[in-house]
């Protein structure tokens, strides 16, 4: 069967086909988004598409330990954790036409031959599940704002059974688009086996011979090693893989995946593209960048802080948060060390111990009872011992829960999450969420303006009255408590114009006491960190002063417990 030709308007956007091979795990994320950043310092205009194989609709109800971080966009898309690296390395928005499922793909196919859109035909992988592939590619360039390149990359290993239909897409995408118009660019790994003390390429040679068999020619090589590939190596690679010499790129391990891009762009790898795809474009200007991969590579001091979560064993599950702690850092030109604590510690450990030598804590979000009392506890150990704290999302929940009942005297106060039959449900369900069966996409999710009261930490940060953030939620705090939290010392210093939600919290009586419904970290950049994690890591510095002068007097201040 020929395949499907897929009509569309002249375009004169460009395509690049990322696929990886040999292992999974090899960053073709980080890969993909160093190329994004390689144009975009050369003035392109740049978007970014990944293909997940995967028959899930979306990531939105997968445990975080198998997937991690689900990353949402402004327009409440849940996707994958790769969608992170693209807005952080290329510095555009994405949404949910840039992340397609092999569930998403699946549905629509189906939904149309429901209501009978193929005409009686017989729908089959080739040419249906391949053309709605290619139109989801297509869909990326039909926004208000022309690109000049796309780039895609094909989520899985070639020779996964489930990802064949993407490369088969890609094959039939690229003859449609024709010479100067795609390149294709397959990362793999170059291992380095110690007891032979040799480099080995048949890796590589059979994953691209696998690729090759189903009809992709890469135009483009990037080796993942742990050494500098010498010439001989890339000369054999080039040679049984079947591309040019100056087309075999290594790509060692970076002291930050920051560098990655600078790396890339000194190998040629910028010039080759722009040479393959028959763009012209102006001198690429990384005057920035290099700057923060300085201050991230060389810090000048150094702060630990401790995050108490649900998922620690998976740092993947906190990606977004991790990367926006590197770009505070490196605003302050300090390194940021984080003291992982799974938060069920705090149950049954003792909280100073468990934070020894921090100087800030963290709560992030989760679902889930397990772990709740946990972070209440490391609260209430930072609130009474005036330790600079920040709450995301369950976070902030768990601060309001832990102030109710050790300030309010709200003794059993707790989320209808965890006891729905609560004395005191300081936080409670969303009234929209009342009666949801479905559990995928029901979220309050996407991007919420919020309103900030002046004189408060969160308006000093932004320095504005207005802000948007990305959300993902289902409970807040509950309004019937809010004036006896208030009249306890509790600040609600943001909140959403469209219900009286409340967005943001604070204490006034301590150094730094913030906590926020929604997820701030999502919309942190290198070279524009968040400014509440900016802010957080600045006080956390500062906190670090007078710990300091401790040390060196042999004084030691004592923590405060509360009954």
């Amino acid at each position: 069967m020929s395949p499907q030709k897929v009509s569309r308007k002249k375009s004169h956007t460009k395509y690049v086909f990322i696929t990886g091979g040999v292992v999974s795990s090899l960053g073709k994320g980080i890969a993909s988004a160093s190329i994004g950043r390689l144009l975009k310092a050369r003035g392109l205009k740049v978007s970014m598409m990944k293909l997940d194989p995967y028959i899930n609709v979306d990531p939105g109800t997968m445990n975080p330990f198998q997937h991690g971080e689900v990353y949402v966009t402004d327009d409440g898309a849940e996707t994958d954790l790769d969608l992170g690296h693209y807005e952080r390395f290329i510095d555009e928005e994405m949404s949910r036409a840039n992340n397609a499922t092999t569930g998403q793909i699946y549905h629509t196919v189906i939904s149309k031959e429901r209501k009978g859109d193929y005409l009686g035909a017989t729908v089959q992988v080739i040419p249906h599940i391949t053309g709605e592939i290619i139109e989801r590619m297509l869909a990326v360039t039909r926004g208000s704002k022309p690109y000049d390149v796309v780039l895609v990359e094909v989520g899985g290993t070639v020779g996964d059974i489930e990802s064949l239909p993407y490369i088969e897409a890609i094959r039939q995408f690229g003859l449609e688009l024709g010479p100067k118009n795609c390149v294709y660019i397959h990362l793999t790994l170059v291992p380095f086996i110690n007891t032979a003390q040799e480099v080995k390429t048949k890796p590589t040679q059979h994953s691209v011979k696998e690729l090759r068999e189903i009809g992709v020619q890469p135009d483009f090589l990037l080796c993942r090693t742990d050494r500098p590939l010498d010439r001989k190596v890339k000369e054999k690679i080039a040679l049984f893989c079947n591309v040019g010499k100056e087309d075999v790129f290594d790509v060692p391990d970076v002291d930050t995946v920051y560098e990655l891009p600078l790396l890339l762009e000194r190998e040629g790898l910028g010039k080759r593209l722009l040479d393959e795809l028959g763009l012209r474009a102006k001198e690429p200007d990384f005057t920035q960048w290099q700057a923060v991969v300085r201050k991230i590579k060389h810090p000048t001091r150094t702060v630990k802080i401790a995050i108490a979560g649900k998922y620690v064993e998976v740092r993947d599950s906190y990606k977004s948060i991790i990367e926006s702690f590197v770009h505070a850092g490196a605003f302050h030109g300090a390194k940021v060390e984080l003291q992982w604590i799974e938060a069920e510690q705090f149950e049954c450990g003792n909280a100073r111990d468990l934070m020894a030598d921090c100087t800030g804590l963290l709560v992030p979000g989760g679902f889930g009872e397990r772990g709740i009392e946990g972070k209440i506890l490391s609260i209430q150990y930072a609130r009474a011992n005036k330790i600079p704290f920040f709450g995301i999302c369950l976070g902030m929940q768990a601060a309001v829960i832990e102030f109710a009942r050790n300030v309010c005297g709200m003794r059993k106060a707790h989320s209808t999450e965890f006891a729905p039959t609560t004395k005191y449900p300081v936080i409670d369900l969303l009234p929209e969420q009342r009666g949801l069966k479905q559990k995928g996409a029901t979220m309050r999710l996407g991007s919420y303006p919020c309103f900030l009261a002046r004189g408060t930490l969160a308006h000093a940060a932004f320095g504005t009255d207005a802000i948007t953030e990305r959300h993902r939620h289902r409970f807040e705090v509950n309004n019937q408590f809010r004036e006896q939290l208030e009249q306890g010392g509790l600040r609600c210093t943001g909140t959403w114009p469209g219900g009286d939600l409340v967005e943001v919290i604070e204490l006034p009586d301590h150094p730094w006491f913030l906590a926020v419904q929604f997820h701030p970290e999502l919309k942190s950049r290198p070279t524009n960190p968040h400014p509440l994690f900016r802010d957080f890591v600045g006080a956390c510095l500062h906190q670090n002063e007078p710990r300091a002068r401790e040390h060196a007097t042999g004084k030691k201040l004592e923590p405060v417990t509360e009954e």
